[in-house]
Formats: structure tokens, sequence, C-alpha cells
């Protein structure tokens, strides 16, 4: 997916200790924690959070440390500006490297243990579990109680596994509905709002539509399930176990999803991002179901609004999925005090906004995203609002087995007003299952 541009978080400090180093060629044996007692011995590369009480002790950045931290370039001249405030504040020098954000958590599983990966990394909550699993990360111990305080749940939530915070919620995102203002004159506020809109707007010949959204992906239609009392893993998206793309409520969600093809006329399939966002542009779209990520390709195009998910039938607010990018502190750096200082550093609220405005992504922060300089801006207030009726996708490893095969099944069900739902979503299920068997048996 594209992804719009940058935010921040700040945390305060207090009182001073030493920090002790592992050899070089693995993770720091003491896991990268400031504590004032020996370093503890650890055999393994997999960090541990045993001594977040230290909180509230001042954390200083190691003799000597200078990091390295990957971004994407287009964020390059705010990191910059941040780096230089780092280093006077620290004494600490901060160099940047271009990757992009998809391609960090596969590069620091090669890099890492040979000691080429960044300092400090960064990537979206859906990663996460991967790079724990692999003992890649340190806890966000020493500075968790303050990174919990200036961040929303559900940033905490998505930048946590197994129960420890890692990252340091850098921005958040999830989809929301852009409307071109030359075609909408009221705004809907319901699912059949658009519905009545769209039957009188589209022509399919026309190649006009009153809604696009790309109808094959669960996570645009996610709404549809979890509304309805669907998901996609128990326990709040973290048992594997238990799969609830084919209760009752999804089966039911998908069923008014097969409805809508109505209004939207076309093969799922031939929906495609780069379909909807020309035809937007064009003005042949009134509604336009997209993220953050996409405002960019809009501006100087079209003039054009942004809103919250129409509510379900029933009156509840639509419930997306949202995505969290945080940073995090490679377990094999050799200097953890300064890479934990910078990546709280670069998410204060005042770096937070520093990011909005040099680079327009909505901040994690929660006093920088409350700032009237955010709250008060036209486009991305839809966003907030909609991130408020948000759940984190979910970020255990097994996720990854989920989306082809509901892709799978929702264009099925999409395609032919006919198909019988529950027989796609049970095919679908089974396909999961059997892909998770066979991972867990290798």
């Amino acid at each position: 997916m594209k992804t719009l541009k940058r935010k921040g978080l700040l945390i305060l400090m207090a009182a001073l200790l030493t920090f002790t180093l592992a050899a070089c060629g693995g993770a720091n044996e003491n896991n990268g924690k400031t504590t004032n007692t020996e370093t503890k011995t650890n055999n393994t590369n997999t960090p541990t959070n045993d001594n977040a009480s230290t909180a509230t002790e001042e954390v200083v950045p190691e003799e000597g440390a200078s990091l390295l931290v990957w971004e994407e370039s287009t964020d390059f001249e705010y990191l910059e500006s941040v780096a230089a405030d780092f280093k006077t504040k620290y004494n600490v020098d901060v160099k940047f490297e271009h990757v992009a954000a998809p391609d960090q958590a596969d590069r620091l599983a090669n890099d890492a243990p040979a000691g080429l990966a960044a300092d400090v990394v960064m990537f979206a909550h859906d990663k996460l579990g991967n790079a724990v699993e692999a003992g890649l990360l340190f806890p966000n111990d020493v500075l968790e109680e303050q990174t919990k305080a200036s961040h929303p749940e559900a940033s905490i939530s998505a930048s946590s596994y197994g129960g420890t915070l890692y990252g340091y919620p850098k921005s958040v995102e999830t989809y929301a509905v852009f409307y071109n203002k030359a075609l909408v004159k009221d705004l809907p506020k319901t699912w059949d709002d658009v519905i009545a809109f769209s039957k009188s707007f589209t022509d399919n010949s026309a190649k006009k539509y009153g809604i696009m959204w790309e109808a094959r992906l669960l996570f645009f239609n996610y709404p549809f399930f979890a509304n309805k009392g669907g998901y996609i893993w128990g326990k709040d998206n973290t048992d594997p176990t238990d799969i609830g793309l084919n209760n009752e409520g999804s089966i039911e969600g998908a069923k008014y999803l097969q409805s809508l093809a109505e209004i939207l006329p076309l093969k799922a399939e031939n929906i495609t991002w780069d379909v909807k966002t020309q035809l937007f542009t064009e003005g042949k779209v009134a509604f336009n179901i997209d993220g953050p990520w996409a405002i960019s390709s809009f501006k100087d195009k079209v003039d054009f609004g942004v809103i919250p998910l129409p509510d379900q039938p029933d009156g509840s607010k639509s419930i997306s999925l949202s995505g969290v990018r945080s940073y995090y502190v490679n377990s094999y750096t050799k200097y953890p005090n300064a890479a934990k200082l910078f990546a709280s550093f670069l998410t204060n609220k005042e770096n937070a906004l520093k990011g909005f405005q040099m680079t327009g992504m909505l901040p994690s922060n929660k006093d920088a995203a409350a700032d009237p300089l955010i709250t008060n801006d036209p486009i991305l207030s839809g966003f907030i609002q909609q991130f408020a009726n948000s759940v984190p996708m979910p970020s255990i490893p097994q996720t990854n087995n989920v989306w082809t095969p509901m892709e799978g099944a929702i264009t099925k069900i999409w395609n032919n007003k006919t198909q019988d739902v529950k027989a796609a979503l049970d095919e679908a299920v089974k396909t999961i299952q059997e892909s998770l068997a066979s991972t867990a048996a290798k």
C-alpha cells in the first residue's frame, strides 16, 4: 500500500544509570536495558523485559555513540532537522539510509545478525510479530510508561507483541471516504445514503460510479465483517486457533457486501487502486474509500474532502482496520541507549507536529494529534475520526496466511450474486487452516 507522510513522539526522562555492552557479534547480553546492576548474561538473542520499572530513570547515550536510521527518503529533510536538534541535546550523530518501510522488517532479519542493519528501524505493526519471534528487537522498557501515556491505546496495542511494548509509535493510518465536492452536495451518514446516491449517479457505460473501493480485499471490507461480529483471530486478534471469518456474523456481513455489487457493477478484480484513483481524479467517482497515503495523488487534481466511513445499516459506526507505524530498536545495536532516546525523540509532540508540517503524516502522539493544526485540518480530521473507530491489523505472523484465501472468497461473493456466501467463506477458512498446519509441520 501507498503511505502518507510522517509524525512523532516525545518522552521525558529521570535519574542516571550505567549500561554494559556485550561483545560484538550478537545482541547485547542485557537486552539493551539501562540498569544500575551488573549486566545479566542471556544466551539467546531474544530480548526480555525484566526491568521495565526503570522507566523513571534517566537514559543517557553511550559514550561515542552514533546512529544509523532506516527511513523513507521522502522524509529526509524532516529527519535531518530532528537529527540536528538531537545532536545539540545529546551530542550523538545520526545518519539516515533510505529503505522503504515495507522492506525494513525483512532486511532487518537478514542484516541485523551480520551487524549491517540500522540501529533504529521503522515499519508498520503487522510486521512486528515476525521481528519479535526472530529476536531482532529490544523492548521499549525504560521509556515504556511515558510512551503509554503519550499515545492512544490502539497505537500501544499495535506496537506491542505478547504483552510487551516494543515500538515508539510514529504515525497512524486507516481508510475513510474521499468525496468530490463538485459532485456531492449532501454528505452521507449511512450506507443507505450512499446506496441511494449511487443508484442515481452510477452509469457503467460512461464509467461513472457513486462509490469505489477495492472490493476484493478483506482490508477494506473488514467493517462488513466486524460490525456483525466477525473477526480474523480470536482473543483480540492474537489466537490463530480461532478463526472468525466464517462465523454467523461474517456470513451476514458478507451477504450485505454481496448486495453492494449492484451499485458498483464491475468485477472485483477490475476495481484496482490505479483504476479508482484515475476515475476519482477525472470526476467520475463521487466517493472513494482510501487511506491518507492517497492524498498526494489527489492534491491539485480534484477539490475533495474526507469523512469517516458511512455507518452500517444497523446504525453502528463502521469499524475499519488501522495501521500504526513505529520506530523500533535493533537488538544488535551497539548503542541501545542512544537508539532508544532517538526513537523517543523523533516521536515527541514537538517533532510530531514538525513532521506533520513537513511531510503530512498523521501523528500517533496524542498531544500532537489534538493540536488545532491537525484537528482543524479539513482533510486529516476525517481520518482521525475514523481511526477512533478502528482496530489494529493483527500482528501475529499467521496473518500472512489470511489475505489471499479471503481475497478469493470475496471475489467469488462479489462477482456472482448467486454464490453461496457460507460455502465461499468456509472454503477460505479451510485453506487458511491447511496453510497454518502446513507451516507448523515444517
